[in-house]
């Protein structure tokens, strides 16, 4: 029957991960969560969970890329705290690389691309996260389907699941 033909073998995504498969070992999050960037020493931050975005995304209100013997690094300011033009801290990493990225709205921006460790729960694991300025949107980080992709279950239903990190030690 023409209605019932599978899609060619192209077509068919692949799990990388069967369901249910290492669910016990993933930190649990809601639609929102609070997150520490300790290598940019951002102890506290609220990040939007969006497994519709690829990358994560942290806002930053200034950026500086320069050189260091060779490397491609960038200094930049961040304010953690949405509505707190007050709280500021200054970062500073390597830039790994530059990318086009269509945000919601459809524009597209190039964008510098870190990488750094997130602490969400009881794990920390680097991600990569591109720089832009996110004064409009509500949350100052997006955090992608990139960086929680089997490390993590997402509960639409939810809020905060992963508990305070300024609460806990990294190492």
């Amino acid at each position: 029957m023409p209605g019932n033909v599978a899609p060619e073998p192209d077509a068919v995504e692949t799990p990388k991960q069967a369901p249910g498969e290492g669910v016990s070992k993933r930190v649990p999050l809601g639609w929102r969560e609070w997150l520490a960037l300790p290598d940019l020493d951002i102890a506290l931050i609220k990040a939007k969970v969006d497994t519709g975005a690829r990358t994560s995304c942290l806002h930053t209100f200034r950026t500086e890329p320069y050189t260091l013997d060779g490397q491609r690094r960038v200094k930049f300011w961040v304010h953690p705290e949405q509505h707190n033009l007050h709280q500021v801290v200054a970062c500073d990493a390597e830039v790994i690389d530059e990318r086009s990225v269509t945000d919601s709205g459809g524009h597209k921006e190039l964008r510098l691309v870190i990488e750094t460790r997130v602490l969400l729960g009881d794990q920390i694991w680097p991600i990569e996260m591109t720089l832009t300025n996110r004064d409009t949107m509500r949350f100052r980080m997006l955090l992608g389907r990139t960086a929680m992709a089997g490390r993590c279950t997402v509960l639409p239903e939810a809020s905060y699941l992963a508990g305070n990190p300024a609460l806990r030690t990294v190492e």
